[in-house]
């Protein structure tokens, strides 16, 4: 379910949904609900294993380093594309250099620090914004070939 608070698109567009991230349950169910939304999207598996590895990832950091946040999923069209749009909240400590943090090997935690630099390299689209106290905003699209 929506908030009325949820981000639009640039051009107005609401989500599809938002979803919680704040438990290793509702990551879960994230995974689920994004593999659905590329499934009837007609994504092939490919491309939907990697969506949900990237989202996977990303919510994996939004409850780790962000202390929890929300997930807005759109259903996007571009030059006569489809595909899906997931933004990733959270309003967490943030991020201090970006550049190191999508760096492989690199972790502020006890992980791989493969997280952020796989996913980036899973999707079609990758835009990260983030500053020290403000939190961090992960978009990724996975858009489907002609």
């Amino acid at each position: 379910m929506t908030s009325p608070n949820a981000p639009t698109l640039a051009d107005g567009q609401p989500p599809d949904e938002a979803l919680p991230v704040r438990s290793d349950e509702q990551i879960v169910r994230l995974r689920r609900y994004v593999r659905e939304k590329a499934v009837a999207l007609g994504l092939s598996l490919i491309d939907q294993t990697k969506l949900v590895t990237a989202a996977s990832e990303l919510a994996r950091n939004t409850l780790t380093y962000g202390r929890g946040g929300d997930v807005y999923i759109y259903t996007v069209q571009r030059n006569g594309r489809s595909g899906l749009r997931l933004d990733f909240i959270d309003t967490g400590p943030g991020i201090a250099d970006i550049q190191q943090a999508l760096t492989d090997g690199f972790t502020s935690g006890n992980g791989l620090g493969l997280g952020l630099g796989g996913a980036k390299r899973l999707c079609d689209e990758f835009e990260i914004r983030s500053a020290p106290g403000e939190g961090t905003h992960i978009s990724i699209t996975k858009w489907k070939p002609f």
